[in-house]
């Protein structure tokens, strides 16, 4: 029975986005599994696998695997060519990758930036890299998008970026500035809210349904909510600004300019300057704060693991999630010091708040952002398979 204000061409369209979103996600998935999940016929997964095949997005494999009873069941894969680029723009360096629609990190490079990055420099940077990638790519590649994860307010609607504070941007178009400069469609959105999207679907959040996602990097603290197996948004989409809950009395500000609050308390730069870094990746500073022995530095370190633990108390009581999965250097924190970070969280939280929630390090690493931004581009070919324009290394369309 069709939905009213469908028609067979929606409802196909609508299998197809199903069956590719679960290869996507699951990576190899047997047909008889598809079958038991999606509650379509074995004919009808039959027609969809063969249709994805013939549109070069999936693939079964030689092998094959036994289903129980019966004749065994052929894996079906989501292909290793199509590919999404990720950007992910912060203040002292920009970083580019290319992620499969089958879930690998293909490649990524972090390229450093000389001075406070304006929009034009940063565009310029990625566009170049991508044009790179673009010339090492076999020519039986295609390219779904450019997904961008930035750290402040975007507008997804248009790719703006509304406010950017540690960066200095405000109402920059991105999106439109990417993809003149690429000649791809472009996708962008809040890095937090990617991240959250990221280890929602492939990290450490993984079919969970309440979920709390905090994630610090240059650009400050930001995150997100999962509840009841929803992202939350928002009304105009600018939801999970986590790191402006206001923690203390204090006057120091964050990048936005409110004081007190845990972005304020929790600076990835006060890590900096202790370590005497003028920059670092976050494996470089997650290795110094693991084997420091100075006195001035750990003083630093249980300050933001106390702040830090405060602000989950908070979003504990608000939320009371199966699991809070920490990103960013606030991975770092909690393995300094695990024990003093749950034991500020349980004293601020309500004891039945906080009896089942679970401290997680988010899985993905330095790949978060590269697996959060893909999302974008692959979200829209996914969302429409048979319709999605994709484009040859060449800068040629390709079906």
């Amino acid at each position: 029975m069709l939905v009213q204000g469908q028609n067979r061409e929606d409802v196909r369209q609508h299998n197809l986005s199903i069956v590719l979103r679960m290869l996507h996600l699951r990576g190899s998935v047997s047909r008889s599994e598809l079958t038991a999940v999606t509650g379509l016929n074995r004919s009808t997964i039959s027609d969809l696998v063969s249709e994805l095949e013939e549109l070069k997005l999936a693939h079964e494999t030689d092998g094959a695997v036994a289903s129980g009873v019966g004749r065994p069941s052929h894996m079906v894969s989501a292909v290793e060519n199509v590919v999404a680029i990720s950007v992910h723009t912060e203040f002292d360096a920009t970083t580019v990758g290319v992620v499969s629609l089958s879930g690998k990190v293909l490649s990524k490079k972090r390229l450093l930036s000389s001075g406070k990055p304006t929009p034009e420099n940063s565009v310029k940077l990625a566009a170049k890299e991508i044009a790179r990638l673009r010339s090492e790519m076999k020519s039986d590649v295609r390219i779904a998008g450019v997904g961008i994860a930035v750290p402040g307010q975007v507008r997804v609607s248009d790719g703006v970026v509304r406010l950017a504070p540690h960066l200095g941007w405000v109402e920059v178009p991105l999106g439109p500035m990417m993809s003149q400069a690429t000649g791809l469609p472009v996708f962008l959105d809040n890095d937090a809210s990617l991240g959250c999207m990221a280890e929602r679907n492939f990290g450490s959040a993984r079919e969970l349904s309440d979920v709390v996602f905090l994630y610090a990097g240059s650009g400050g603290i930001g995150g997100g909510a999962i509840v009841d197996g929803h992202q939350l948004r928002g009304a105009a989409g600018y939801a999970g600004e986590l790191g402006h809950v206001r923690i203390s009395a204090g006057n120091a500000k964050d990048y936005s300019g409110l004081s007190g609050t845990l972005e304020s308390l929790v600076r990835r730069d006060d890590l900096l300057d202790i370590f005497k870094f003028d920059s670092a990746a976050d494996e470089e500073l997650d290795a110094e704060i693991g084997s420091t022995k100075s006195a001035k530095a750990i003083k630093l370190l249980n300050e933001q693991i106390d702040a830090l633990g405060l602000g989950l108390s908070n979003f504990v009581n608000i939320f009371n999630p199966q699991v809070v999965v920490l990103a960013g250097f606030l991975t770092s924190l909690f393995r300094f010091d695990e024990e003093r970070l749950i034991n500020r969280m349980r004293e601020g939280a309500l004891g039945a708040a906080h009896e089942r929630v679970v401290i997680r390090s988010a899985e993905l690493g330095s790949d978060l952002l590269m697996f959060g931004a893909a999302e974008l581009p692959f979200g829209d070919l996914i969302s429409r398979p048979s319709n999605a324009k994709l484009t040859t290394p060449k800068g040629k369309g390709a079906k």
